[in-house]
């Protein structure tokens, strides 16, 4: 079942993404411990969506992923589904946001917040 795309363990993020988890972490209390976790949860329109938010905790499971300073954490099971991917954050006329430019993905909904593996 799994294709080459899915052996690719690597995850990434532009430069975009880590300034702004560095802008974000400097608005929390406790920031310079603060890293952001992207996971991959069942349900959405497409059958899969991501969760983003911060962690202090590196898990047993996790895969640390740097930019510029800047710690993203994703676990075993949701790197198996982002493996390739690279996190981006736009800053568009339709609002501001982190995306994920996931080869994996067959389709996602127009939110681009889910998407599918077919």
């Amino acid at each position: 079942m799994p294709d080459a795309a899915l052996s690719d363990r690597r995850f990434s993020l532009t430069e975009s993404a880590a300034r702004r988890i560095a802008r974000l972490r400097e608005s929390e209390p406790n920031g310079d411990a603060l890293m952001m976790r992207v996971a991959v949860l069942g349900g959405g329109c497409s059958g899969f969506q991501y969760k983003f938010d911060f962690d202090d905790t590196v898990n047993d499971d996790d895969h640390v992923f740097e930019r510029d300073g800047q710690k993203v954490l994703v676990d075993d099971v949701s790197l198996d589904l982002l493996a390739g991917a690279q996190l981006d954050y736009k800053d568009e006329l339709i609002g501001a946001y982190f995306a994920v430019e996931n080869p994996n993905a067959t389709s996602s909904c127009g939110c681009g917040t889910s998407f599918a593996i077919g």
